[in-house]
C-alpha cells in the first residue's frame, strides 16, 4: 500500500478568538489544503497558531499552539515544510499598532529558520504609520508567494516597493467555504410561514452609534409596511450581540404587525453560521465576512461600511454599499430592502456568474502551496 507524503503547514492568523469571520477564513484554507492535498496525491497536517489552542484543536480537528508562546510557535516552524500568513486583515494598524509587528514577526521567524512563507489571501491596510512600510516591503520581498484579497491591497503593497508580478490579487478563501448540511433542516419551516427573513450583523464602529440607529428606523420603515423575520446575526461575541440589542430595543413593538426578532446565538462553528446565513431571504451587514457568507450562498446583501474592506469586496461584485457608519439614511435603507426582497430572482441571476468565478479562483493560493510542496 502507498503511502502519501505528509507535509506540516503552520497557520498564523487572528485565530482562536472566536471570531465567526475569522474563523470561517481558517476553515475555508483548512478545507482547500486538504482537497488540493488530495488530488496530488499530498497529507496536509496544519498546526494553527491559536490564543485559545485547546478550542481550536477541539473545533476543527488540528493540532494547535499559543500564538504569543514564543517557544512553542518556534518549534512548530522548525519542524514544519512552511508558513501559511493569512488570510484575514492582518497587516494594518486600525484596530491596534502591535498588531503588524507580531505577523510580520511570525513570518520573520520562518524565514530565519529557511522555511517558505505564503501569504494567504490577505487584505493589507490600512498602514497609517509609515514606518511599517519598509518592515513589510521587506519580510514580503522574501516570501515564497503573496496573494492579497482585493485590488487595493495589492496597489499599497506596489506602493511599498514590492514588484506587481509577485502579487496575485484572489477573492476571499471563504467564498469557497460550504455550509454544514445537517443542520439545514433546522429552520426550514421558518420560510414555510412566507414570512421573508432579513439577516442582520452589526458591530459597534461609530462612537454616536449614529448607524445602529439609522438601520433600526430603516428596518422599523420595513416592518411598518410589511411583516419580517429579522435575524440578527452576531459574529463576535458578546460586542455583536450588544449591538444588536440595541437596534432590537430601538425598533418598538413590531410584533404588533406581525413581524418577529430573533439572535442567533447557537452557531458557533463557521460552517454553522454560513447555513444560518443561507436561510435567510436577504442580509445586511456590517462586518465583512457576513456579505462575503450571503454571496457564497447566492443570498442578496446590502452593505453598511465602516472600512474600506467592505468597499473593496462590494466592487468585486459591483455594488455599492447603502451608507457608512457614519452616514446611513434610513429611508435609503428601508427601500433597498423592499427592492431586493421583490427581486430576489432577478439579484440572483445577475450575480451568480461572477460569484461562482470568484470562489473558483478563491482555491488559487491552496492550489499553489500544494504544487510547490509537490515539487
Amino acid at each position: 500500500m502507498v503511502t502519501s507524503p505528509q507535509k506540516t503547514i503552520v497557520i498564523s492568523g487572528y485565530y482562536g478568538f472566536k471570531n465567526s469571520g475569522d474563523e470561517a477564513v481558517l476553515q475555508s484554507i483548512l478545507t482547500a489544503l486538504e482537497e488540493k492535498g488530495k488530488q496530488e496525491g499530498i497529507q496536509i497536517n496544519p498546526v494553527v497558531l491559536s490564543i485559545d489552542p485547546e478550542w481550536t484543536s477541539s473545533t476543527y480537528g488540528v493540532q494547535a499552539v499559543h500564538r504569543m508562546k514564543l517557544g512553542e510557535v518556534r518549534q512548530a516552524l522548525k519542524n514544519s515544510s512552511g508558513l501559511i500568513s493569512g488570510g484575514g486583515s492582518l497587516l494594518q494598524d486600525a484596530t491596534s499598532p502591535k498588531t503588524i509587528p507580531y505577523y510580520l514577526g511570525v513570518i520573520k521567524l520562518a524565514q530565519w529558520l529557511k522555511k517558505p512563507v505564503f501569504i494567504y489571501s490577505q487584505g493589507v491596510g490600512p498602514v497609517n504609520r509609515k514606518l511599517f512600510n519598509p518592515m513589510i516591503k521587506n519580510v514580503f520581498k522574501k516570501c515564497e508567494y503573496i496573494s492579497v484579497r482585493d485590488v487595493q491591497s495589492s496597489e499599497l503593497l506596489q506602493s511599498m516597493g514590492l514588484q506587481n508580478s509577485r502579487i496575485h490579487v484572489v477573492p476571499d478563501p471563504v467564498l469557497g467555504l460550504t455550509p454544514e448540511s445537517e443542520n439545514l433542516s433546522s429552520i426550514e419551516p421558518e420560510k414555510g410561514q412566507r414570512l421573508p427573513v432579513i439577516g442582520i450583523s452589526v458591530r459597534y464602529w461609530d462612537p454616536g452609534r449614529r448607524e445602529l440607529k439609522g438601520i433600526a428606523e430603516g428596518l422599523r420603515q420595513v416592518c411598518e409596511k410589511q411583516p419580517v423575520h429579522l435575524r440578527f446575526l452576531p459574529f463576535y461575541f458578546p460586542n455583536d450581540e450588544k449591538a444588536s440589542q440595541e437596534i432590537i430595543q430601538q425598533l418598538g413593538d413590531i410584533a404588533s404587525g406581525g413581524s418577529k426578532v430573533s439572535v442567533c446565538r447557537e452557531a458557533v462553528h463557521p460552517r454553522q453560521m454560513l447555513a444560518e446565513v443561507g436561510r435567510c431571504d436577504l442580509v445586511i451587514g456590517m462586518r465583512l465576512h457576513s456579505l462575503i457568507y450571503a454571496a457564497n450562498q447566492l443570498v442578496p446583501l446590502i452593505g453598511v461600511s465602516y472600512d474600506p474592506k467592505i468597499d473593496h469586496f462590494l466592487k468585486r461584485l459591483e455594488i455599492a454599499p447603502v451608507g457608512t457608519s457614519s452616514s446611513l439614511d434610513p429611508g435609503k435603507l428601508a427601500s433597498e430592502i423592499s427592492h431586493l426582497l421583490t427581486g430576489a430572482e432577478t439579484w440572483k441571476e445577475a450575480n451568480k456568474p461572477s460569484i461562482n468565478r470568484l470562489k473558483q479562483e478563491a482555491e488559487a493560493p491552496a492550489q499553489h502551496i500544494i504544487d510547490f510542496l509537490k515539487r
